[in-house]
Parts: C-alpha cells; sequence; structure tokens
C-alpha cells in the first residue's frame, strides 16, 4: 500500500486494485472508502505511520458498493467502533442482505475489467451489521460540512463528497484519472453508461480546487477546470 500526501489533512491510500482517503479533523478521523478485503490493517497501520490514531476514526462513508471500494469497511470499523455510511441504495449491498447489479460492460472494457478482478485480494468482504443509510443533500459533520451528491450511473448508490470550505471533492468511481497520463475521464464499469455521463456535470459545476477519484492520482489545484474539460470531451456532438 502506498501513502500519499495530497493535503496536511487528507492522505491517499492506494492499494493493487482501489484506494481510501482519510480525512483529518482536529480530534477525528473520517475515511472515504475502505479499499478491498483485508486492507483493514494495512489502513490502520498507514494512518499510524503518519502519527495518528487510527481508533479516532468516527466514520467510514463508503461512495457505493464495489468490492474494491467496501472490502475493508467492516475490518477497519471494529478497530475503534467507526460508523459505516452508504447512499440508501448501495446500503442493502454492503449489509449483504442482497447482489449488486453487475456493471454493463462497452467490450474495450471486458478485459481491463478481467485484469482488475485478477489483481482483487482472496477472501470473502465482511458485512457491517449497522450502516447508516444517505441521500442526496445531507451534509456531514466533517470537513466543515461534507455534501452528499448522489452521482447515479456507475452504481445506483453511487456517491460524490463536497467540501466546499476546503474545496475538496471525492468522486467516487463516477470519474476517474487515467494511469497513463492523468487525463480526468468518466469513470468504467456503470450499471447506466448514459446516466453516469449525465451525472458527470454534477461534480464539475463544483468547482473544487481538489478532486480525489476512486482510482488514479487526485488532481491538487484547478480540478474544477479539469472536470469541466472532461465533461465537454463527454458531451460534445458527434462528427460525420
Amino acid at each position: 500500500m502506498d501513502v500519499v500526501e495530497i493535503l496536511p489533512r487528507l492522505h491517499l491510500l492506494r492499494f493493487p486494485v482501489g484506494q481510501a482517503c482519510p480525512w483529518y479533523d482536529d480530534r477525528e478521523l473520517t475515511l472515504i472508502d475502505a479499499g478491498p478485503v483485508g486492507s483493514g490493517a494495512s489502513i490502520a497501520a498507514g494512518i499510524t505511520s503518519l502519527g495518528r490514531d487510527p481508533g479516532a476514526a468516527g466514520r467510514i462513508v463508503l461512495t457505493q458498493f464495489h468490492e474494491d471500494h467496501m472490502g475493508g469497511a467492516a475490518e477497519f470499523a471494529t478497530l475503534g467502533g467507526a460508523e459505516v455510511l452508504t447512499h440508501r441504495l448501495a446500503a442493502p449491498v454492503v449489509r449483504g442482505e442482497v447482489p449488486g447489479p453487475p456493471p454493463v460492460f462497452e467490450d474495450w472494457e471486458r478485459p481491463i475489467h478481467a485484469e482488475a478482478v485478477g489483481r482483487l485480494p482472496p477472501g470473502d468482504v465482511q458485512h457491517p451489521g449497522l450502516v447508516t443509510e444517505l441521500d442526496d443533500g445531507n451534509i456531514l459533520d466533517f470537513g466543515g460540512g461534507a455534501h452528499v451528491v448522489h452521482s447515479p450511473g456507475h452504481t445506483d448508490g453511487s456517491i460524490a463528497l463536497h467540501l466546499p470550505e476546503h474545496g475538496v471533492l471525492f468522486t467516487g468511481d463516477a470519474v476517474a484519472s487515467s494511469p497513463i497520463d492523468g487525463e480526468v475521464t468518466l469513470g468504467v464499469f456503470n450499471v447506466d453508461r448514459a446516466q453516469a455521463i449525465a451525472s458527470f456535470h454534477r461534480p464539475a459545476a463544483l468547482d473544487p480546487d481538489v478532486a480525489c477519484f476512486g482510482h488514479g492520482d487526485p488532481v491538487i489545484g484547478g480540478a474544477g477546470a479539469a472536470l469541466r474539460r472532461s465533461t465537454d470531451k463527454h458531451t460534445a456532438p458527434r462528427r460525420g
């Protein structure tokens, strides 16, 4: 696992597949997404290496239900009793009550997905028994007020989190950055690509300075402009 500083209050924990972002307020820690199965102990070790107390985590906010986002949530929550929160449409999957609907793949996405699945660690997901359900427009008590932005398309219950006081946006998998050139782009493996494209406008309109994605490097400085450029490409009329 790699540990990358984004801001003094924010780090990125990068796994072979998936990422997690600890955000630090003065006395409390919030974890946004929790990596794949088996990540709980690694997350705790990474936070400890930064001189922070993983037991100070008050909440884990999941931007969606895929294994590379929620696999370590129950593991990490047991360390200090952190509350697990996610959108109401994702909560039944996170609790293990129902299976999540699979993506509708574009042909070119299938080999990429197969490679990603092959890099996931073995083991079964532990499901947290108690999950707080969120909805669009909710404001969470961290980062000066974290606004929940429903962004369906990747999954029905995908969310972004916007911290306007700090100019920070967590997009989940609604948006990604390319591992090749860092270009901001629409996320892949969507249940509804057209809906995902429509949802892409919402985070772009928030004009954040910093954007953190479910996959790829964050954009630090001018993230709103980068999001708008990508939005224009996905909504431009086709020629020919």
